[in-house]
């Protein structure tokens, strides 16, 4: 109990700058409790993942890769996903699965940065809360000498904890909050990692696969004109055709 109506002093008298500290504690604590269960299941389980859909899909079961892929929860599992999809149609286009596991990758990668930069923003305003804090301390503290005509450290003493206490509520705040930040863009490099696993294995697969026959990958036809159709057309002639034998 003495401790408690010890803070709720320290609060009291810190004034005003309190309580937007207080609201960017609770902001961030927040944030920051569900960003570590977020990242936790994220890289749960995907060493588990990456070998077991490797092996169903190689021993020929794509739908077993699948659905492990799909009870996975984590961005590795959906990349693979994604990629398995696209093998599980057995012909696709040049490409196309390239394409479809970085789209994966980006989205994936958007959720798990949401909300690093609601803790970036509250690391950087809670020390500049606390200065202002200090600013409005000392303006009270001089406000109170100006009144009273000479220097008593009474009149200023008020002001002077106001500055230290809003000054020291702001540094508790930040300094918690930007080793979270860190921490966090360090799970996010590893979950990062993982999904380049991911892609490349699924890409390897198709290779794989496509070499064994078991699909069918369509290359492009390049429709672009050479530079003597290009000169050609323009000249009004029609386009020189290519020999129909040897």
């Amino acid at each position: 109990m003495g401790s408690q109506y010890r803070l709720m002093t320290l609060f009291a008298d810190g004034g005003f700058m309190m309580y937007p500290l207080v609201l960017c504690s609770m902001i961030a604590l927040g944030v920051m409790i569900a960003k570590f269960f977020t990242l936790y299941f994220a890289h749960h389980g995907t060493r588990r993942v990456l070998s077991e859909v490797e092996e169903k899909a190689r021993a020929g079961d794509i739908q077993g890769a699948i659905a492990v892929a799909r009870d996975t929860p984590g961005p590795a599992a959906a990349i693979l996903l994604v990629g398995l999809r696209r093998i599980e149609s057995k012909r696709m286009n040049a490409g196309e699965l390239e394409a479809a596991v970085a789209t994966t990758g980006t989205i994936e990668l958007s959720f798990l940065e949401r909300g690093l930069v609601i803790l970036a923003t509250v690391a950087n305003v809670a020390p500049l809360l606390g200065f202002l804090g200090t600013v409005a301390g000392m303006i009270l503290a001089f406000a109170a000498i100006e009144e009273a005509g000479n220097v008593d450290p009474a009149l200023v003493a008020g002001g002077i904890k106001v500055a230290l206490l809003t000054t020291a509520a702001g540094l508790v705040v930040a300094v918690p909050v930007n080793i979270g930040y860190n921490f966090f863009v360090t799970r996010i490099d590893t979950l990062i990692v993982d999904m380049e696993q991911g892609a490349q294995k699924i890409i390897n697969l198709a290779w794989d696969l496509e070499k064994d026959g078991k699909i069918e990958i369509v290359k492009k036809e390049d429709t672009r004109w050479s530079a003597a159709d290009t000169a050609a057309a323009k000249a009004g002639k029609p386009a020189p055709q290519a020999p129909a034998g040897g």
